[in-house]
């Protein structure tokens, strides 16, 4: 270990209570997407208690902060909003409790993925309580929207908030490893038409469901034949909703519609995606259409893309990787497992769309994300918090081979 690590490390063990209440209190205030307000307000209070150089809420609604003035800037993202929790009576505790038992934190969010939130922000206070580095700027985000539209957070915050980092790191779960890239992904639909007739009648119309039947076979047949990558793994498709019209229900449906849930491993594209489907092979006069995503974020802000969420991997030997790495190593005295998220993150934005170096490290099991065993190991925060506190340290060392030339 380095000389700083050990230190690092125990000044985040003074801070195991705070970071734990932290957690806690956010997990104990539902957030699904475009419903944030209260728990973003939770967030901004304890930022600004920790006293970064600057903490706001972003257009969007997005909680933004800052540390230091240099020019290696680095923005680490944790998202902070959450999934529903579906019925509650799945659930063997209460989902907003942040229960805490044989050293664990359990709830909804309790991956997915507030405890990077809560280890950035005490990350933070380490880093400025030991001093920031000249040449760096940190900047948080706990940004919000990101389970209804993974990566329009960070669409707007570099994009028209004009926060433009060097390098992203991001909060969701990895286990204590660094993770380097992602699948990406496409939403579309497949719409039918037919035409309605009694159903005493049936033969005088067109049944718009039998004709989407058809349809949905073909797309199970080709999830079984698309591109696969050594590294990503193999690109999928899902037919993930359906619906249809129909006069009633002694009639025959006039139109019928599927969503697909389409991911992108390397070498595929949004256009490769939605030609495979228009060419499906009893397609025939039915409409292939990306969705759009047009919502209102907590603060009124109208939110507006494409649902294409672009696949990124940044190489293995590149400096913000091995910089992850380092950090993790000084913690922990271990390599951590370098290896990349299975579901899609925030990354879509900063490097699928910005092209901005992205990898990310955070506490808790991938696996877990979504379910109703939801936890996190508290020894686990504590080294995240400390990990979180050293990448910038690190990253400056690295400056020449990170910092833009843009």
């Amino acid at each position: 270990m380095s000389d700083t690590a050990p230190t690092a490390l125990e000044a985040a063990r003074q801070h195991r209570d705070d970071i734990v209440t932290f957690l806690r209190e956010m997990i104990a205030i539902p957030a699904e997407s475009l419903q944030e307000g209260e728990r973003c307000a939770r967030i901004l209070a304890e930022y600004r208690k920790l006293g970064f150089d600057e903490a706001w809420f972003d257009e969007l609604g997005n909680v933004v902060a800052r540390v230091g003035n240099g020019p290696l800037k680095i923005l680490m993202d944790g998202h902070l909003d959450c999934v529903g929790v579906g019925d509650p009576g799945n659930w063997e505790f209460d989902p907003f409790e942040g229960k805490l038992e044989d050293g664990k934190i359990f709830g909804r969010g309790a991956v997915d993925e507030l405890p990077a939130v809560a280890c950035m922000a005490y990350g933070l206070k380490l880093l400025v309580d030991r001093g920031v580095p000249e040449g760096v700027t940190v900047y948080l985000s706990a940004s919000v929207m990101e389970e209804d539209c993974d990566g329009h957070c960070l669409l707007h915050l570099i994009g028209t908030e004009g926060i433009k980092p060097d390098v992203v790191v991001i909060g969701e779960p990895t286990d204590l490893g660094v993770y380097r890239g992602q699948r990406g992904r496409v939403e579309a639909t497949i719409t039918t038409h037919g035409r309605s007739a009694h159903a005493a009648h049936a033969d005088q119309g067109i049944n718009a469901v039998y004709k989407m039947a058809r349809i949905v076979s073909d797309v199970e047949q080709l999830n079984t034949r698309l591109a696969h990558d050594e590294f990503l793994g193999t690109g999928s498709v899902v037919v993930s909703s359906i619906a249809c019209t129909t006069p009633s229900l002694n009639a025959v449906p006039d139109s019928a519609r599927i969503t697909i849930d389409r991911r992108l491993t390397a070498g595929e594209t949004v256009e490769i995606a939605l030609d495979e489907l228009r060419s499906l092979p009893n397609i025939e006069d039915a409409e292939v259409e990306l969705l759009q995503y047009d919502e209102t974020s907590w603060r009124g802000y109208q939110a507006r893309q494409d649902k294409v969420f672009p696949t990124w991997v940044l190489p293995e030997e590149h400096a913000l990787v091995q910089g992850l790495a380092a950090a993790v190593e000084s913690v922990t005295g271990s390599a951590p497992r370098i290896s990349r998220w299975g579901f899609s993150t925030n990354g879509v934005a900063s490097m699928g769309r910005f092209g901005i170096p992205t990898a990310g490290f955070a506490p808790g099991l991938e696996e877990l994300a979504h379910t109703t065993e939801e936890w996190v190991a508290i020894d686990d925060l504590v080294s995240a918090a400390a990990v979180y506190s050293l990448i910038p340290e690190i990253l400056a060392a690295r400056a020449d081979e990170l910092v833009s030339n843009d």
